[in-house]
């Protein structure tokens, strides 16, 4: 019998406040460094993914900048086809008048804006001066030579004027 007492004599140690103390907020330590890290992550993650969408965003505008661009040698065809039937009327003026029109609607509803405006101060941002009549006052705007456009609020070719003053 002594043998079965002396195995039911070994209890455990009471733990110390200090002990379960320490080991928990050891835990908690830990588990606030994981959050911390964690909110850390996320905050990365969606930073990152705001940067691709705007990267992807402006790789989209800037690819469809360069196909309008190649478009404004068609623009300036029905410039000129327009100013060639101006003087006659005929079905095929009024043609190629509608087309032109469809075609600077769709492109406008896109962001494509036209450059343009007799008697508009001379602004070199958006207008290229080939030519200069003397006059007085300040420089404006006294033909367009060639229609300038702007693509989403960015130049995407200057108008070619001739200057007065």
């Amino acid at each position: 019998m002594s043998d079965a007492v002396e195995e039911n004599d070994t209890v455990a140690a009471p733990l110390d406040a200090a002990e379960v103390v320490d080991g928990r907020s050891d835990v908690e330590r830990e588990r606030d460094e994981y959050l911390d890290a964690l909110q850390r992550l996320q905050a990365d993650f969606e930073n990152y993914r705001k940067r691709v969408a705007r990267s992807s965003m402006d790789a989209g505008v800037r690819a469809a900048g360069d196909v309008v661009a190649k478009m404004l040698p068609v623009l300036d065809a029905f410039d000129l086809a327009e100013a060639h039937f101006a003087g006659a009327p005929s079905k095929e003026g009024e043609a190629l008048t509608q087309a032109r029109g469809l075609l600077l609607d769709t492109l406008a509803k896109e962001g494509l804006e036209r450059i343009d405006g007799v008697g508009v101060a001379f602004d070199p941002q958006v207008h290229d001066a080939v030519a200069h009549v003397e006059g007085e006052g300040d420089q404006v705007i006294d033909e367009v030579l060639r229609a300038g456009y702007r693509w989403k609020g960015a130049v995407l070719r200057p108008a070619m004027v001739r200057v007065k003053g």
